[in-house]
């Protein structure tokens, strides 16, 4: 493969993956619960590495964020993309409350989300309710 199809390549995947990105907080805030699992991978991971909780699977990531209490509502303030991964920087607003959050996300070499790390700015213990979709560590 000629140094040319590398690099389109490469912009290809960043521009995909920036797209991606950028759907996946409008579906979560739009709770487009059938859109946004269009843009997963039925395999998917999902880790809380404060409250050290994963979810495996699409379904229970689906469920999790149906099920999330409380009025919450999410902003890109940056992207960044590099091929198949990309970082968030949200607003992220729960109640009155305002927090930023940082996302990773890693795509799947069809440019679906195969795993999403999300990381809050202090660590804290997670709400009761959810013991069943997730798997602390």
């Amino acid at each position: 493969m000629s140094v040319a199809k590398v690099r389109v390549r490469g912009v290809d995947d960043t521009s995909i993956s920036r797209r991606t990105a950028r759907a996946y907080v409008d579906l979560l805030e739009r709770r487009d619960w059938t859109g946004l699992a269009a843009l997963l991978t039925d395999d998917v991971v999902y880790e809380m590495p404060q409250t050290r909780e994963r979810i495996r699977g699409k379904d229970g990531f689906l469920r999790f964020n149906a099920e999330y209490p409380g009025d919450w509502h999410l902003q890109v303030r940056r992207v960044i993309a590099d091929r198949r991964f990309a970082a968030l920087w949200l607003d992220v607003q729960v109640g009155i409350g305002q927090q930023d959050a940082c996302v990773w996300l890693q795509m799947s070499e069809h440019g679906l989300i195969s795993k999403i790390v999300d990381y809050w700015p202090e660590p804290y213990d997670p709400p009761p309710g959810r013991e069943h979709l997730v798997e602390r560590w």
